[in-house]
């Protein structure tokens, strides 16, 4: 191999998206801890599970075509070819999204989006899926579903991006697509039993909200990786996209929190987390096309749009366990649309390499045309595929997609994992009173499998009177 293979490149950029590329790994399990915290405590281990297991599905599905399906530089409109499989001839070229990194780190950092996006999806179908069925979903999903979107969007060979339509970090490809598949998910799986009754009401209120707040933290700081390392280049657009990207989801944590204290007259810690997630979300396709100012209005009418659409599954009455459908399918269909309206040349520009029309800030109206013909189309691609997915695969023999009612009662973690993530020690001490002397009677280590355990409280058959403790 000529020793020079690869030297044009700068290693400062090539260092850059490698530092970005483990920033949105962080994500995948940022996204377990959220979920894990919004569900029950008797399945919070295996939603923590299910997004790890989504990352190793999908870096093997990646390896052997996922790559190959979404960016081989001879792709068709649709979906690439089988030119790059096994990742043949993928190392020290330019890559298809940037001649400023070669395309071993780009497909490293583009396997991140495509592992962390069905991650997003399965949250709805918390507490009720089985992982067996739901790991072969990941697969098949991954490379009929997200492959082809990622390919007309960003492939420079893509229908969409030849229209002109704008999606710096994945509005479509990562939000749009799982908040629809959500949606299918949801549907064909059903409630989660109880669910939606008044007596069981509060059974189904997060068990951990410190968990959804760790949760928020590893996304919001493996998001600027996510949008800032989408420039695919350390410039002064990577840094205007992780500008707007912090001041975004800011603005968007702002608004939810408000529009919670205006009827609950509480500053929720889950209002405040669902707000800058909504914040998130909407800046993503925008977040290399607009400047500080429209991301304060993204940021604000993507925390309005999700609020509010967070109330459509009691309406429409379906369970999304955890809001992935009205954060993330509407919060991304909002940031397309918004994109279409704020995107401006010059901050395109930023990089040096970039022109494009502008949006309506430039006089372009078209580009609202295009950037609802790329959302409205990948999220009718991903619903109706999903649909059909998830449809056959719960009719085949042992791929039915939903537990046992027993095993639904008893939580997943235990029935399907075998392990809990919660665990309390029973312990008897009594204290000799003349020597103060210490001595363990009795320890039990048992599992926690409901909320108020979980919460510290002991039942009543393990709390003890003085008068006991004497007579042992």
């Amino acid at each position: 191999m000529d020793p020079e293979y690869g030297s044009q490149f700068s290693s400062g950029d090539v260092g850059f998206i490698l530092l970005c590329m483990g920033l949105v790994w962080l994500m995948i399990p940022g996204i377990g801890y959220f979920y894990s915290g919004m569900a029950r405590s008797k399945n919070a281990l295996s939603l923590i599970m299910c997004c790890l297991m989504s990352l190793v599905v999908v870096t093997v599905q990646w390896f052997i075509w996922g790559y190959s399906l979404t960016f081989s530089k001879t792709a068709s409109s649709f979906i690439g070819n089988m030119d790059n499989a096994l990742l043949r001839n993928v190392l020290g070229d330019p890559s298809i999204g940037s001649d400023k990194i070669p395309d071993i780190v780009f497909a490293i950092f583009q396997c991140m989006f495509a592992a962390l996006t069905p991650a997003l999806a399965i949250g709805a179908a918390a507490e009720r899926a089985r992982l067996l069925p739901m790991m072969i979903f990941i697969f098949i999903w991954s490379t009929i579903v997200y492959d082809p979107i990622a390919c007309w969007t960003w492939n420079p060979n893509g229908w969409s991006a030849k229209l002109g339509g704008l999606d710096f970090a994945g509005g479509t490809p990562v939000h749009i697509s799982s908040g629809f598949a959500s949606l299918a998910y949801a549907i064909i799986l059903g409630k989660r039993r109880g669910h939606g009754s008044i007596s069981n009401g509060e059974d189904f209120k997060p068990h951990n909200m410190s968990n959804v707040v760790l949760g928020t933290a590893f996304l919001w700081f493996g998001w600027f990786g996510f949008n800032g390392g989408s420039a695919l280049a350390g410039n002064m657009r990577a840094a205007m996209a992780c500008v707007v990207t912090n001041l975004a989801a800011a603005v968007g944590a702002i608004t939810w929190l408000v529009m919670d204290y205006r009827i609950e007259r509480k500053f929720s810690a889950l209002g405040f987390c669902s707000g800058a997630v909504a914040g998130l979300v909407a800046i993503t396709p925008a977040s290399g096309f607009v400047g500080p100012g429209p991301a304060v209005a993204i940021g604000f009418v993507g925390g309005v749009s999700c609020n509010l659409a967070v109330h459509l599954k009691r309406l429409l009455k379906f369970d999304d366990a955890v809001d992935v459908f009205a954060v993330h399918g509407v919060g991304g269909y909002v940031g397309s649309i918004l994109t279409g309206l704020f995107a401006e040349q010059y901050i395109a520009n930023l990089d040096g390499v970039t022109e494009i029309a502008g949006g309506w800030m430039n006089h372009n109206w078209i580009q609202l045309g295009h950037q609802l013909a790329d959302a409205t189309a990948g999220a009718a691609w991903s619903f109706c595929i999903t649909y059909i997915i998830l449809f056959v695969m719960d009719h085949i023999p042992g791929l039915s997609l939903r537990v046992d009612p027993e095993v639904e009662l008893q939580g997943l973690d235990a029935a399907e994992i075998g392990e809990m993530a919660y665990y309390h020690v029973d312990k008897i001490v009594t204290v000799d009173p003349q020597s103060g002397e210490q001595k363990i009677v009795s320890e039990q280590v048992r599992e926690v499998r409901n909320q108020e355990n979980a919460q510290g409280n002991m039942s009543p058959e393990k709390i003890i009177s003085p008068t006991q403790l004497n007579n042992i």
